[in-house]
């Protein structure tokens, strides 16, 4: 398919101002969970204000994207996918130092300072950060509430968000209940009706201004760094994910929209032989249907604040999902719906409503066991399909790996994902499909993957047909010895399926400003880029 075409074909699906906006040309980019950046500025996880020596770095290599795991809520647990709130950023990503007045108050600069020693941590030490950040934020909000409040800026997000106040309040419920999930809550807590939820806003209601403010901050932050990518040419692409947390506010405050009887999660495979319970709870779509699928509208809308693209997390769910009952083996679940016919017509009505709810631009994840229905669909709307190369390969006929000027251009390439090993990793523990690929580039297979040849599938990644290109950063720092771990198995972010204290706790072995300073991976960059 010619550019020429490829062009014509989006400007006239449901996606062209999305994409008259981020230009149809070859973009390049990083993705990163933000919790891994580092700088010298950081207080023990990555900030909002971190990603701005990011943002100018990628600029100077003639990268435009990055991409970001999900920034919500997520209380106490680091995995960025089981957000307690579909709009809520995590205050834990607050640039303490870029806080309204913090410049004018010595003593807690100093306290900041004082934080500086959990940069040193080779792994985000989540729990100790998380409570250390909160501390300094009440201790700072004790000061400076009232100047926040009293602005017409502050006015002006309050009316436009009107999720705030339940979010708040459940996260004031769970403060004073020691963080118990809700079902456990006594009925007027867990039920309120709407007298008894009016009374217990009044009642909490300082409590309730502490969290609204948080998320303000968040809000002022993240919105300014887009503005800052978008003046140099970058685009911020987030990571929505399709499902919430069962323990969630959206869940405690309009229960409706969900079908609590069932979780999702995937049947057996050969990954998993007795399929995955993932325990989030099913949408039910005929409420949200009825009233326009507000919910969706309200979480996209509010996303728009901060990004210009979106990965929209396992797109397949939106045409069937695996339904299991609550606390049964995830191999005893079914298909929702039932009927195969149904799954396009769901899958793309849902789809075009949520393209229409902002003007970002979606990118599908659309990786694993995939229904024949689902990337036509992706393709007439205009929403890019994900290919990680290791798996474009003619599984049908002769399985050798896809020519890369055959991918299709509607899609993005990349090397691996946050869910799966590293390229280095995935080459020496699977030699069995790292082989095929060592044949295709006429090498002779080596456990361990040289830098030229790292740097060789880089480039690859690169330039296929897609009309995005995004690998993760920690794939680049492996050219360099001196910015990455020496064990590649640390450069793994998470390990789906299994509960590990190195699930989401990755960090970049050095500083951001290290890694910005390396003039031999800036070399290596316009390299692979050229």
């Amino acid at each position: 398919m010619t550019l020429h075409k490829v062009k014509e074909d989006l400007l006239s699906s449901s996606t062209s101002s999305q994409w008259k906006k981020i230009g149809i040309y070859q973009h390049n980019g990083i993705a990163l969970p933000l919790s891994s950046l580092h700088t010298k500025q950081s207080s023990g996880i990555g900030e909002f204000f971190d990603l701005v020596p990011l943002i100018k770095w990628c600029k100077e290599m003639n990268m435009d994207v990055i991409q970001l795991l999900p920034l919500n809520d997520s209380a106490g647990d680091p995995s960025p996918y089981n957000s307690i709130s579909s709009c809520a950023l995590n205050p834990v990503y607050l640039s303490l130092l870029h806080l309204p007045f913090i410049d004018t108050d010595p003593e807690l600069s100093t306290k900041i300072q004082d934080l500086c020693h959990l940069n040193a941590s080779p792994r985000v030490l989540y729990s100790e950060v998380q409570s250390h950040k909160a501390n300094f934020l009440r201790s700072y909000l004790d000061k400076y509430a009232e100047k926040l409040l009293s602005t017409s800026q502050y006015e002006r997000y309050i009316a436009g968000n009107t999720w705030l106040e339940a979010y708040a309040l459940f996260k004031t419920i769970k403060g004073t209940l020691s963080q118990n999930n809700h079902v456990t809550w006594p009925r007027e807590l867990k039920t309120p009706t709407e007298e008894e939820y009016t009374a217990l806003v009044e009642k909490n209601r300082t409590e309730i201004t502490f969290y609204i403010l948080l998320q303000y901050l968040c809000f002022l932050q993240l919105s300014t760094v887009k503005k800052i990518a978008n003046e140099h040419g970058v685009f911020l692409k987030g990571d929505i994910p399709i499902l919430i947390s069962p323990d969630s506010a959206d869940v405690w405050h309009n229960p409706e929209l969900f079908t609590l009887d069932y979780c999702a999660g995937a049947p057996p495979d050969m990954y998993n032989k007795e399929g995955q319970y993932w325990g989030f709870p099913l949408f039910n779509w005929r409420v949200m249907e009825k009233n326009n699928y507000k919910w969706w509208k309200n979480r996209l809308s509010y996303a728009n604040n901060f990004y210009d693209i979106y990965r929209i997390d396992h797109v397949i769910g939106f045409f069937r999902i695996w339904a299991i009952q609550v606390n049964c083996p995830a191999k005893e679940g079914k298909y929702l719906p039932a009927d195969e016919s149904l799954w396009g017509p769901q899958g793309e009505e849902i789809l075009s409503k949520l393209i229409s709810f902002s003007d970002m631009l979606p990118i599908a994840e659309d990786l694993g066991v995939v229904p024949d229905v689902v990337r036509p669909i992706l393709q007439h709307l205009g929403i890019c399909s994900t290919k990680v190369m290791r798996w474009e390969r003619n599984w049908h006929t002769d399985k050798h790996f896809i020519p890369l000027k055959k991918y299709p251009p509607i899609s993005m390439t990349c090397l691996s994902t946050h869910d799966s090993e590293t390229l280095g990793e995935w080459w020496k523990v699977f030699p069995e499909e790292a082989m095929p690929l060592a044949l295709s580039k006429h090498w002779k297979y080596d456990p361990h993957l040289s830098i030229d040849q790292r740097a060789e599938l880089l480039h690859d990644a690169h330039h296929t047909s897609s009309l995005f290109h995004i690998n993760l950063l920690q794939e680049y720092l492996a050219l360099c010895p001196e910015l990455a771990w020496p064990d590649s198995e640390q450069d793994r972010i998470n390990i789906p399926g299994k509960i590990l204290p190195t699930n989401w706790t990755y960090k970049f072995r050095t500083s951001f400003e290290e890694i910005a300073e390396s003039l031999p991976l800036k070399k290596y960059m316009h390299k692979i880029l050229s």
